[in-house]
């Protein structure tokens, strides 16, 4: 229940900082503040809705069940704010046409929806086509003219340098295991210790090549159980504790669909992160709508 303090747009940045980043000391560090401030703002917002916001663990932080829902609302408030700064309303809102649009599974399922709802309210005479199909037919695509942009793992792209591109994410990387594993109780993680467990591997948007990619650089192999193109197959074998996984934590979600607890704990090794881009042709002209969407997702995620 809210007491009537007042809520500052500051407070709320730093709570969604201190959310996406696990860690206040981190948070501290993405928004250039001291650890102390995100503390308060979070202290503050706490005390403000009666609620706890985080769980605290010897680790980090985690969002409870009422902060979950609360980093929803404050995303939200935030990017609207982000947009009525970024475009004035009669340039977006005069703009008309369409814009084809290659996506991948992870990107269409985890990245895009919030962002179209977003620019669709500021171009609401610009029609999106989108095409779910793979990286490698996104760019065959996107190289013949038949899509103007696409979004992909770029992180995947071994041919990047063909295209003009625009990292628009960097997604950390992290240990998914179950509230009971084992591995819970350890001070720190690495890959070395992750070999000893069973190895949930998900396949899809070449998950297994990427994930082999940076075990291999580490002289390692994960010792894999399952392999599932399925998401809510993954995070329902993990939360049941049949193995644990390394994803992203754009794809992190703390429940599996029977409500099981799903964790995800960092570890020390320096393990690459998950970039996702635009990628479309250098030579070629993009309409103004296509023009409008790239850029609005390049603000949009650098903000």
């Amino acid at each position: 229940m809210i007491k009537g303090k007042d809520v500052s747009m500051r407070q709320l940045r730093y709570f969604v900082a201190a959310a996406d980043a696990g860690q206040f000391s981190q948070a501290a560090l993405k928004v250039h503040v001291s650890q102390s401030a995100i503390t308060a703002a979070v202290q503050h917002l706490e005390e403000t809705m009666g609620v706890s916001l985080f769980d605290r663990l010897p680790y980090g932080v985690t969002l409870t069940a009422e902060g979950n829902k609360f980093a929803q609302h404050a995303r939200h408030i935030l990017e609207t704010l982000q947009d009525a700064l970024s475009e004035p309303l009669f340039l977006s809102h005069s703009t008309r046409g369409s814009v084809r649009v290659g996506a991948s599974y992870t990107v269409l399922g985890y990245f895009l929806p919030a962002l179209l709802a977003r620019f669709k309210r500021n171009y609401p005479q610009v029609e999106i086509e989108l095409v779910d199909i793979d990286r490698h037919s996104i760019e065959q695509a996107v190289n013949n003219g038949d899509l103007d942009l696409g979004l992909v793992i770029v992180s995947n792209t071994p041919s990047l340098n063909v295209f003009s591109h625009q990292v628009l994410i960097r997604s950390r990387r992290q240990l998914w295991l179950a509230i009971q594993h084992p591995l819970m109780t350890a001070s720190s993680i690495n890959l070395e210790d992750v070999a000893q467990h069973a190895y949930i591997l998900a396949t899809v948007d070449e998950g297994d090549s990427s994930t082999f990619r940076y075990w291999a650089s580490r002289g390692l192999a994960p010792n894999v159980a399952f392999r599932t193109s399925s998401m809510e197959a993954l995070r329902g074998m993990v939360g049941h504790g049949f193995g644990v996984a390394i994803l992203s934590d754009m794809l992190y979600r703390p429940w599996s669909l029977e409500g099981k607890r799903i964790e995800a704990r960092p570890l020390t090794d320096v393990i690459p992160p998950m970039e996702l881009g635009l990628i479309w042709r250098p030579d070629k002209q993009l309409s103004i709508s296509a023009q409008a969407f790239r850029q609005f997702l390049i603000m949009a995620c650098t903000s």
